[in-house]
């Protein structure tokens, strides 16, 4: 969906002379539940530039662009399969500003203090939404990064701070969608996702457990090989994220359609791989997506109408 030079311009006039827009825009959404009607969700997560991601493979700053931006997430946001969004302060406030919020759920994300790279990056500290400005600005609920890495105490302050807040939200009766992941150290010293599933499965477990009450906790976990058994290990509702874009994407739809029948697997969190397509076609690739969440709101008619006209003269009664 673009976005016109007019808007454009308005939207940079009004962030420079009327910063109360923005809160008015946010009171004035219309609310709608997290699950449709078939108790599934699609949420497009677009938090990556907060922290220091704005790269795909082989275009190192593709994500750069803010308008563009906004532009390939407003035109996922425009197809009926999608249920809402994911993002950082400023982009929820730039959609706002936009009006392109209304009866779509608006998850803040909260940790994007673990940089992209940085010496620090397991040490994810709040950078972005907090409990109280969640609850104030009508949101449906606020996102957190857990990597944890046995090897590394830099883990251990952010797996304390998500407890917090998991607490927090809990309190407030807001979603505390929790993503848990296993982290490693590459022989460069880089840390890298650990694509154990064993290691999964215990960040899972480390996760179920976090917070005074798991009454509002949803994880946001991988579709690896093993989805069913990563599963297994939570009896919290799960949503599946879609990572980076890759050469072949009828490979992760095939992952996600698949975790789509675990039981309680409720639906995708999914930005890059949908927002960048190897083609460039993101209503197409967001079109695939929402009939693997929601196949029912979508699925064809298996007994479509006669096409034909009907015949208007009075059947043949024959000789009396």
């Amino acid at each position: 969906m673009m976005i016109s030079d007019d808007a454009w311009r308005e939207l940079l006039d009004v962030r420079a002379t009327d910063p109360t827009a923005i809160g008015s825009a946010l009171a004035a959404r219309t609310p709608r539940p997290l699950l449709a009607a078939d108790g599934n969700t699609f949420i497009i997560a677009i938090d990556h530039p907060g922290r220091g991601m704005v790269g795909i493979s082989g275009q190192p700053f593709v994500m750069a662009d803010r308008r563009n931006v906004l532009e390939r997430t407003m035109t996922a946001l425009a197809d009926p399969g999608v249920d809402g969004v994911m993002a950082t302060p400023d982009i929820i406030d730039d959609l706002a500003l936009l009006g392109a919020l209304d009866d779509k759920v608006a998850i803040g994300s909260i940790n994007r203090g673990g940089l992209t790279g940085s010496a620090w990056e397991l040490d994810d500290q709040l950078t972005g939404h907090t409990v109280p400005s969640i609850v104030d600005q009508g949101l449906d609920g606020g996102k957190m990064l857990l990597r944890i890495d046995l090897d590394d105490e830099r883990s251990r302050p952010t797996i304390e701070a998500c407890a917090r807040w998991i607490t927090e939200l809990a309190a407030a009766q807001k979603l505390a969608m929790l993503e848990p992941l296993p982290y490693t150290t590459s022989v460069e010293g880089r840390k890298v996702l650990d694509t154990d599933d064993d290691a999964l499965v215990k960040c899972v477990g480390i996760a179920n457990a976090l917070g005074a009450s798991s009454a509002y906790t949803w994880l946001k976990l991988p579709a690896t090989a093993q989805v069913e058994r990563v599963m297994a290990a939570t009896s919290l509702p799960g949503l599946i994220l879609g990572g980076a874009p890759g050469p072949d994407p009828e490979t992760a739809f095939d992952e996600w359609r698949r975790a789509m029948v675990v039981p309680n697997v409720r639906g995708l969190v999914v930005g890059r791989s949908l927002l960048y397509p190897a083609d460039g076609d993101v209503a197409a690739a967001v079109a695939t997506a929402a009939a693997i969440v929601h196949p029912d709101q979508f699925r064809p008619d298996p007994s479509p109408p006669d096409p034909s006209p009907p015949d208007p003269s009075p059947p043949d009664q024959g000789i009396s």
